[in-house]
């Protein structure tokens, strides 16, 4: 696997039964270039969901909530959560992801891209919730959720008395003895944090949260990760296993040969079962994950954003049958013909592409999201690095491509120059 060209950096750790390996690939990209090793930082992203749902349980394992209470419950009173036809969003909705929320709010609008977490403040989350309108009944209908997260987490805080981060680490951290896992970082891990980089291996910054911190804050080693999965696997008698085993007891459907339980994700493919969850922010790309046939377990942590690629290979490393991603080539294009492929076309009435040439490259900007580089493999067939999806264009000789098409998903969506 050509690692190098998907890559800045990457740390492995694997856990074959009882062998344990730490592999390290490339740079760290910090300002003395520190060698990667198990115990360089990274962001996890949206790793960070396991250890808000396993908060979550065990807040609900000693009593100080139920899993059916309703989220408002927790929330100011000048608070209107939404519901559906009465039917109540509840805080087992939130970490199943099947509340009916968004993924995110319509009022999330960052001042900063390179850091979109920081000013998204509790203020525009309680004016979110409070106007919106719920379009699927809660527990019915699974969305990914970043939104739903974050809010479980402030909720978590909110009954706690006790900061986010601060939770984390007295319910989980302290009593597994893991230290360095955390949003504030010491000295040390600041010196340890790998430099993130985007899909293009360019330095970016890295990501602060305010409100959704319970969505993805959380920064680790891989050597914590692991410590931390192999208690997940087999857990042993004690408060944090007792909240990991209801995480993996309550699951519901997420699509075919998919459940979700609370924070985690289970695929049903090949005769297994692989327990995982996946994280990346602006720099990172993270990986966590076990196979109950094989019995592997797996960390995969890049200071890259390159999501997909690192899934597949840590999905890859704990079972085989899982394949790994296809390693998609840049080639350079004439600036004429990406010129033009510039226009605005639609997919349906309420979605459209709109596309930008800028010399030698090419920008794609999905209604409602922020526009993205997108890479040729040929003078018509281009792919994003952020999200596994490709762009197809029709040519016209000596003039402007008629049609586009978006491969996502498994699915063809073919889309028509606007005029």
């Amino acid at each position: 696997m050509d690692v190098g060209r998907e890559t800045m950096g990457l740390v492995a750790a694997f856990l074959d039964r009882e062998r344990h390996s730490i592999t390290a690939y490339g740079q760290s990209g910090s300002p003395d270039n520190r060698p990667l090793d198990g115990d360089t930082m990274f962001e996890i992203g949206s790793i960070t969901k396991v250890f808000t749902a396993l908060v979550f349980a065990d807040m609900v394992l000693r009593g100080e909530l139920a899993p059916d209470d309703r989220a408002a419950k927790y929330l100011p009173a000048s608070v209107r959560m939404p519901d559906f036809e009465g039917a109540p969003i509840t805080l087992m909705d939130l970490a199943t992801y099947t509340s009916g929320l968004p993924r995110m709010p319509s009022n999330f609008a960052p001042k900063d891209w390179s850091n979109p977490y920081i000013d998204y403040t509790t203020e525009r989350l309680y004016d979110f919730l409070s106007n919106h309108k719920l379009g699927h009944k809660p527990g019915k209908h699974y969305e990914y959720a970043n939104l739903g997260f974050g809010l479980l987490g402030h909720i978590l805080e909110l009954r706690a008395g006790k900061s986010y981060e601060e939770l984390v680490i007295s319910r989980i951290c302290t009593p597994l003895g893991i230290e360095d896992t955390r949003i504030t970082l010491s000295s040390s891990m600041q010196q340890r944090l790998a430099r993130g980089h985007s899909a293009a291996l360019t330095p970016v910054a890295n990501w602060d949260f305010s409100v959704l911190a319970g969505a993805g804050a959380f920064r680790s080693t891989a050597n914590d990760l692991m410590k931390f999965l192999r208690m997940c696997m087999n857990p042993a008698d004690g408060p944090v296993a007792s909240a990991v085993k209801m995480t993996l007891s309550k699951r519901r459907p997420m699509m075919e040969e998919s459940d979700v339980a609370l924070g985690w994700f289970i695929s049903s493919r090949f005769g297994d079962e692989l327990i995982w969850k996946s994280g990346g922010t602006g720099g990172y790309a993270s990986f966590i994950g076990s196979s109950i046939k094989t019995r592997r377990n797996c960390i995969v942590l890049s200071n890259a954003a390159d999501y997909n690629p690192n899934i597949a290979l840590g999905m890859h490393l704990i079972n085989a049958a899982y394949p790994l991603a296809k390693i998609r080539r840049e080639v350079p294009v004439d600036p004429a013909v990406l010129a033009a492929y510039a226009g605005r076309y639609e997919l349906t009435p309420i979605f459209a592409l709109t596309v930008r040439a800028d010399g030698a490259r090419l920008f794609i900007q999905a209604t409602a999201q922020p526009e993205v580089e997108v890479y040729a493999e040929s003078e018509t067939e281009f792919f994003d690095r952020v999200v596994d999806a490709q762009i197809s264009f029709a040519r016209s000789e000596g003039g402007v491509a008629p049609s586009l098409t978006l491969h996502q998903n498994g699915k063809d969506l073919p889309g028509k120059r606007l005029p």
